[in-house]
């Protein structure tokens, strides 16, 4: 459907609509660009634009969801917009009172959000992601893949730049909006020995910091290391872990983080015998885990978007200023997820779930400094692959390596390992950290479209249970 009325007229209209005791208006647009190569050559590329709408109709102390991939409200349309408002009021009036109540926010409420003065207003059009962002990229690329041609080796991959741009509207006034610029790029590289297949994967916001020369360097010298490979039995093992590896367990323990969950004793964090573990050492000293929505890096939106309510969500909390949150402070647990709901039962303030995360134990070493200052035998993982969860009770994951497992003796890399299965809880893991280093920005393989933005230094971590031996290539 070509898309002629501003989002910001589809909240307004939407809101006029409503009968509801309460409403929320959610249009969600987003600009993506995309080129992808396999085999040493560019195959396809392309440019998108969606528009979603969310409405949550209020009655009582009840709420419905209805929400359409598409709208187009005018002379023609204006019936489809009206009938996604009357069916997410049935909805509300035949659901159940919600346990996360809580009056809609308001302008002018210390914990409401505002739109910066310096930003774009409401009603400002969506900003829009071109081919015009990979000018350099793609030449640089181009080079990339003759050279890989020229040397017997095979690139593939996919890039993606996009610009998504939430617009929210409440009953009560409140008009928000929120540009995100998020991109990533990912790599694999092959050259058709056992063990010579390897990944590479990286967040960017514009792709002005991706240096094709370096990555496709790094590449090159991990297939250098699957020269000799050594098959290794299951086992426990002293592992250093890349900060893609790192970002992809401590986001499943992020994501399992709810407060109403931990007090109700059915998650990891939950305290034996009742209450939560805050205030509890579950780290090494100095380890820090937060979120900052204003960090210049991640920058990410200031204020929570709530198209459903779940533990760590709430429709309710849709508006609500987003702030620096440490939800582990020198090493010990400082705040889990918590929604207005959640936060009045539990006696404490808001925590909202911010999209990014930072870990940092205040270590300046790299990954390969970490791999020269090895004693006696290691495993170097590149990254992770289908993690799962086992048991919530102790967050227990199970997982593959892929794409390159390393063993390192006494600080060199001797050759490439057989893949594993993992069995590994990233919360126990926590408290087995022997080494932190640099804090860097990364991508992780397992949930790259999920969230993109998070900073995770290498880890030196003791025992990593690699459960048994994966015939994954």
């Amino acid at each position: 459907m070509t898309v002629t009325t501003a989002s910001h007229e589809i909240v307004e209209r939407a809101l006029a609509a409503s009968r509801a005791d309460g409403c929320v208006v959610i249009v969600s647009e987003s600009s993506t660009v995309n080129l992808r190569w396999a085999n040493n050559t560019l195959t396809t590329n392309g440019a998108t634009r969606d528009r979603s709408v969310t409405v949550v109709s209020v009655v009582g102390r009840s709420f419905g969801v209805r929400s359409v991939s598409s709208v187009e409200p005018g002379p023609g349309g204006t019936d489809t917009l009206t009938e996604l408002v009357r069916a997410a009021e049935a909805a509300a009036k035949d659901a159940d009172e919600a346990e996360d109540y809580a009056e809609l926010l308001a302008p002018g409420q210390p914990d409401a959000a505002v739109i910066p003065a310096d930003g774009p207003s409401f009603t400002d059009p969506a900003e829009r992601t071109t081919t015009a962002v990979f000018r350099q990229f793609a030449v640089d690329l181009g080079e990339a893949l003759a050279a890989a041609r020229a040397e017997g080796r095979a690139l593939y991959g996919y890039a993606e730049p996009a610009r998504p741009t939430p617009r929210l509207g409440t009953s009560t006034g409140l008009r928000l909006r929120h540009t995100q610029p998020t991109g990533s790029v990912e790599w694999n590289a092959k050259d058709g020995r056992p063990g010579g297949s390897v990944w590479h994967g990286q967040s960017t916001h514009d792709f002005t910091d991706v240096d094709v020369a370096a990555t496709d360097a790094a590449l090159r010298r991990r297939l250098s290391w699957g020269g000799r490979m050594v098959e290794l039995p299951p086992g426990r093992y002293e592992t250093l872990l890349p900060p893609s590896a790192v970002a992809d367990l401590i986001l499943d323990a992020y994501w399992s983080a709810a407060g109403r969950d931990a007090a109700e004793g059915r998650t990891v964090f939950s305290r034996p015998g009742g209450g939560t573990r805050l205030g509890e050492a579950i780290g090494p000293a100095g380890l820090r885990l937060s979120s900052d929505p204003a960090d210049p890096e991640l920058a990410c939106a200031p204020f929570v978007v709530a198209a459903h309510s779940s533990a760590t969500s709430s429709v309710f909390d849709n508006g609500l200023r987003l702030g620096r949150t440490d939800w582990i402070r020198d090493g010990r647990l400082a705040a889990l997820v918590h929604t207005r709901a959640s936060a009045r039962a539990a006696g404490t303030t808001p925590t909202p779930f911010v999209d990014n995360l930072t870990m940092d134990g205040g270590g300046t070493a790299t990954l390969d400094e970490m791999v020269a200052a090895t004693r006696g035998r290691a495993l170097l993982l590149t990254c992770l692959w289908y993690i799962r969860e086992v048991d919530p009770e102790v967050l227990l994951l199970t997982g593959l390596t892929r794409d390159g497992v390393y063993l390192v003796e006494d600080g060199d890399v001797v050759g490439a390992v057989n893949n594993f299965r993992f069995n590994e809880s990233p919360v126990s893991m926590l408290g087995r950290i022997t080494e932190i280093g640099a804090a860097t920005r990364t991508l992780g393989r397992e949930w790259s479209d999920w969230f993109t933005l998070s900073r995770m230094p290498p880890l030196r971590v003791a025992d990593f249970n690699m459960s048994s031996v994966s015939p994954a290539s």
